[in-house]
């Protein structure tokens, strides 16, 4: 006879998953038993399960496919959550067993109660109690094909005792897992799109994520409608490189002449983003085209709302577009893409040997210099964003995952751990801030005793750099922002895990050089500036004011990386009178 736990874990096997994340204990130890006695699937021990649950969005981030992590009862399975957030908003396809307390002890109060199937309601599509052992195969199919084709979390709440039941039914559920087809829009929607842009002299694009397919239908729209093209920090990676229009990006990281462009066109169009920052936004004159008709108009009024993949609703309404030969509008913003890009370069490249601490701007554009060509970051939240959306230059193989939707802190080193997994033969870098790093440090002996190799590189300014901005630009001065200083070499050191600290500019190149030729998991500190801060592309009245309270030293913009020299070379595309 087979148990409950081996037929969930053999049909997981058999759809595909690789390995679970997660810690062992209590009522989950059936299932975990079952992995090791099964061939083909594996069982990840992480420190914390919110490492598991972040590490499996960011496998899933990664490969498309279903990926696992897992839970014991109670504060086990409530540890997930955060991840599972996180998953779940960035659209990651991750099935959570949240195991439970005995079924016949469920409701009356017992050791380590909760109710994960009400916990875990909000953040995810798929949220259901296994009652028996004649509801697995159906249930664990159910959850799957609901994180796979919807985009997000499902969560199967199993109790131990249910776990260990032996089941009539097969060994291995059949299960075929359908990946959702691409949205075609309704024929109306994509005339009165062309209609919207046909009406319109300066049109602007901002692309988001929803845009990761759809590189080259964009660059053929811009160039339809001598557009220049924006994007938010989701869509930086699918969108800036090999893009001749590109005039930044908008946003709280934002840089560049994004911000400009769209509050001066006559039509902004919203390709893929449910963009959150509805202030930078204009609130007139957009029209929107997403994948998910809830997010349509969420953000801003629409003139016109696309049900549709972005590939295929350009696909259908280029041929429907005026041509045009007026580039006034887009060349006037390239121009000042690069000139406002060009005027804060020095910010990172001037007298840069004789800096200390290190300006993590510097810091940032030698470690885009020196990681590999395919190379997959993880961000931290924070000013790790800011380093990441300013200095690392996307070119269509690199990858750059984070908590852009849910925000979450500590994320960076869990997302590298699922993401080397998942990519054995990439490198894989956590940019991590002192503050997150510290959240979630015990997952520093993961890398170490699974021979993970990960590459951490440690920006400690010992402060929480990004709260500090914040505070400031509220009119508050900063308080409970500076951390201790620590050396995070050492700690890795302890955990034994090769580590370099830099204390000065010029150890920075050799110091990640070192590192990444490693073979196994590194660690790279940079003891950088804590007053080094960003400003956002649009400076309000009060934030200024704010700023004038709480401080009265300079707050530097900072520099852009290659980005500068990206603009540079777009405006060779600017005819010549």
């Amino acid at each position: 006879m087979t148990t409950v736990a081996e037929q969930l874990v053999r049909t997981l096997r058999e759809a595909g998953v690789q390995r679970i994340y997660g810690v062992v204990g209590d009522s989950l130890n059936p299932v975990v038993d079952a992995i090791r006695r099964t061939d083909g699937i594996g069982w990840v021990h992480v420190r914390h399960e919110e490492t598991a649950a972040f590490a499996a969005a960011a496998e899933a981030q990664i490969t498309g496919r279903l990926a696992v992590c897992a839970g014991s009862c109670g504060p086990g399975n409530l540890h997930l959550i955060n991840g599972l957030y996180d998953a779940h908003r960035s659209g990651a396809p991750v099935l959570a067993i949240a195991s439970h307390i005995p079924s016949e002890q469920i409701g009356t109060g017992y050791f380590q109660e909760t109710h994960p199937d009400r916990l875990f309601l909000e953040c995810s599509h798929f949220c259901e109690l296994l009652s028996g052992p004649e509801q697995m195969p159906r249930m664990l199919r159910m959850a799957m094909q609901t994180a796979v084709g919807r985009g997000g979390v499902s969560v199967m709440v199993v109790p131990g005792d249910v776990a260990e039941e032996e089941t009539d039914g097969p060994a291995v559920a059949p299960v075929q897992l359908v990946q959702p087809s691409p949205v075609v829009p309704r024929a109306e929607q994509v005339e009165a799109l062309a209609h919207a842009l046909n009406d319109a002299e300066k049109v602007m694009l901002f692309c988001g994520a929803g845009c990761r397919e759809a590189h080259a239908e964009v660059m053929e729209l811009a160039s339809r409608l001598r557009a220049p093209v924006g994007h938010s920090l989701g869509g930086k990676e699918w969108i800036q490189y090999d893009n001749p229009y590109d005039v930044g990006m908008s946003g709280l990281l934002g840089y560049g002449a994004c911000y400009e462009a769209m509050h001066e066109a006559d039509r902004i169009v919203l390709l893929g983003t449910d963009f959150p920052y509805d202030n930078f936004l204009p609130q007139a004159r957009t029209v929107q085209v997403d994948i998910d008709p809830a997010r349509l108009g969420r953000r801003t009024p629409l003139d016109v709302a696309v049900h549709g993949d972005v590939a295929a609703t350009i696909r259908a309404v280029t041929p429907l577009l005026r041509s045009r030969t007026d580039r006034s509008y887009l060349d006037r913003m390239l121009r000042e893409h690069a000139r406002k890009l060009e005027r804060v370069v020095s910010a990172y490249t001037t007298d840069i040997e004789n800096r200390t601490p290190i300006h993590p701007e510097y810091a940032a554009a030698v470690l885009d210099d020196v990681a590999a060509e395919d190379a997959v970051f993880t961000v931290d939240t924070g000013m790790g964003n800011v380093w990441a959306a300013r200095y690392l230059t996307p070119n269509g193989r690199r990858r750059v995952i984070g908590s852009f939707r849910h925000g979450s802190m500590a994320n960076a080193l869990p997302h590298a751990i699922g993401a080397q997994l998942a990519a054995p033969g990439r490198q894989v870098v956590s940019i991590s801030g002192d503050g997150g790093l510290s959240m979630l440090m015990g997952d520093l002996l993961t890398l170490a005793v699974s021979r993970i190799p990960v590459k951490v590189v440690v920006f400690n300014n010992a402060s929480l750099g990004m709260v500090k901005l914040e505070m400031l630009v509220a009119g508050f001065p900063d308080f409970g922002t500076d951390n201790s200083h620590v050396d995070y070499s050492a700690i890795a050191a302890a955990c034994g895990i090769p580590s370099v600290r830099a204390e000065k500019p010029a150890e920075v190149r050799a110091g990640l050089a070192e590192a990444f030729a490693r073979s196994g998991p590194a660690l790279v500190e940079l003891v950088t500036d804590p007053n080094a801060l960003s400003m956002p592309p649009k400076v309000t009245v009060a934030q200024v004011r704010g700023f004038a309270r709480a401080m009265g030293r300079t707050v530097l913009d900072g520099g852009v990386g290659k980005m500068a020299l990206m603009a540079r070379s777009n405006l060779r595309n600017i005819p010549l009178p």
